[in-house]
């Protein structure tokens, strides 16, 4: 398993960019097949360029971490609780994600 990175400032993967008690998802770049906290962090500790997962060819893909857990999953299951109309959550432990994550989906995916 890839271990999240970035500039990170506790356990559950917040960085020095985005630490609320939400911020706790890492999204995984197709450029280096690392999980990181922000593209902030990818950008302040890679070299190369980003490149993106595509959310429909890349489907199967676990693009996602979960801080809290560790758990690895799919844009797809990431989601699921949405559908539901439940709050974005994690669907292994239930820890809250931050839902204005979504603002930022086009920097880390091809959507």
């Amino acid at each position: 398993m890839s271990l999240p990175r970035g500039l990170l400032i506790d356990n559950q993967t917040r960085c020095v960019h985005w630490n609320s008690e939400l911020d706790i998802v890492c999204f995984k770049f197709k450029c280096c097949q690392k999980f990181y906290s922000c593209h902030s962090c990818h950008d302040s500790l890679e070299t190369h360029t980003t490149k993106r997962y595509s959310l429909t060819k890349d489907q199967k893909e676990p693009v996602v971490l979960c801080g809290a857990c560790r758990n690895i999953m799919t844009f797809d299951q990431y989601q699921s609780k949405l559908a539901c109309g439940s709050h974005l959550q994690c669907p292994s432990c239930r820890a809250p994600f931050n839902p204005n994550c979504k603002l930022h989906y086009s920097i880390y995916f091809d959507i």
